[in-house]
């Protein structure tokens, strides 16, 4: 039996849990004010805070370092590459403090898990990224050479779904297609291709289907205008596009309920924008059959937008033509970390090296 503790930081919390194999022994969330973390200037400042919250979280439950096996870390934003799961090394731990990709709370979860497992002489890995890149060298391509695409995404629950759904097919997650939709505050939907996720929208950056607080893809023509327009400046924008776009613009919420409330109290505008979203979403899914050549095994709806059964039957009646459709609500991410890092203990993967 491997005892694995899982390190999640997130923008305003601090997620622990620890697991016997693939049973999770217990799992914490301690959320963080706004006042707590105004003391800290950068995000990497709260590292030694963090630690202090983990550990008080494993002496509050009676567990002994000693016991533990190995720590995984979320990841954070890194250097593309390949999906899996990696240890951390030096050029890892330099290349998180530095945030060579934009200052991120995932950041500290890699270096969480090296500041744990470091004394005990343990393995302290990181799993699937957001940065995560497997596109095709096609998928990149944009229309103008300035501008290349990103492979940002949801690419520790998609990889981890991908596997449940393969093992619901009775297939090995590498021998087949699947497209798989992370549904929630940012919507990514991804082709994988045997393993693969060959092509895939920057969720991060608002690209793709419009979502509960980005604007998804924008007519371009229009947004060149009201960039150049003079009412917004440039982190305005930005805010509008993530953040601050999708349901948020329109109807002043990203809450899920409250525009199901709005809907059964009569409002024709949340109506529309319900059915719209799960069209653009639908409509992802569809590009990425073409992707796969229309060789597609199953599709997968994820995410805490899964959890609407009037929702998903209206992306499934537009898809379920394509393929099988697997619902598996929520994202899992103390039991993706936890099996990342399980399936390199037992020798089912090896461990990747960061470079």
């Amino acid at each position: 039996m491997y005892r694995i503790l899982v390190v999640n930081p997130g923008s305003t919390s601090t997620k622990s849990a620890l697991f016997d194999d693939k049973s999770c022994v217990f799992e914490a969330n301690i959320n963080h004010s706004p006042l707590e973390l105004l003391q800290f200037p950068k995000i990497i400042d709260q590292f030694s805070w963090r630690c202090e919250v983990i550990k008080s979280t494993l002496d509050a439950k009676g567990i002994s370092c000693g016991s533990i096996n190995a720590v995984v870390g979320r990841g954070g934003l890194l250097k593309p590459m390949p999906g899996g799961t990696y240890r951390v090394n030096n050029k890892m731990l330099n290349d998180l403090k530095k945030g060579i990709q934009g200052e991120h709370a995932s950041n500290l979860g890699g270096l969480i898990a090296y500041e744990f497992a470091s004394p005990l002489a343990i393995p302290a890995f990181i799993v699937d990224p957001v940065v995560v890149d497997e596109l095709d060298d096609v998928a990149r391509i944009s229309g103008i050479p300035d501008i290349e695409r990103r492979s940002i995404f949801h690419a520790l629950n998609q990889k981890q779904v991908a596997r449940v759904a393969a093992q619901e097919l009775k297939k090995r997650y590498k021998e087949i297609n699947l497209i798989i939709a992370h549904m929630g505050g940012g919507i990514s939907i991804g082709a994988h291709k045997k393993g693969k996720v060959v092509d895939v929208n920057n969720a991060l950056n608002g690209e793709g289907p419009f979502t509960p607080e980005r604007s998804g893809s924008l007519p371009v023509w229009d947004l060149v205008e009201l960039a150049l327009s003079g009412k917004y400046t440039k982190d305005e924008l930005k805010k509008k596009i993530t953040g601050k776009g999708g349901m948020i613009a329109y109807l002043g919420t990203n809450n899920l309920k409250k525009i199901k409330e709005m809907i059964n109290q009569g409002n024709k505008k949340a109506k529309l924008l319900y059915e719209a979203m799960a069209y653009q979403i639908s409509k992802e899914i569809g590009v990425c059959a073409t992707v796969l050549c229309g060789n597609v095994q199953g599709i997968v709806l994820s995410g805490g937008l899964a959890y609407d059964d009037i929702f998903v039957k209206l992306i499934k009646k537009r898809i379920d033509f394509i393929a099988r459709v697997f619902v598996f609500p929520g994202g899992d991410e103390m039991k993706a970390l936890a099996m990342g890092a399980l399936r390199v203990l037992r020798g089912e993967e090896k461990a990747k090296i960061y470079k």
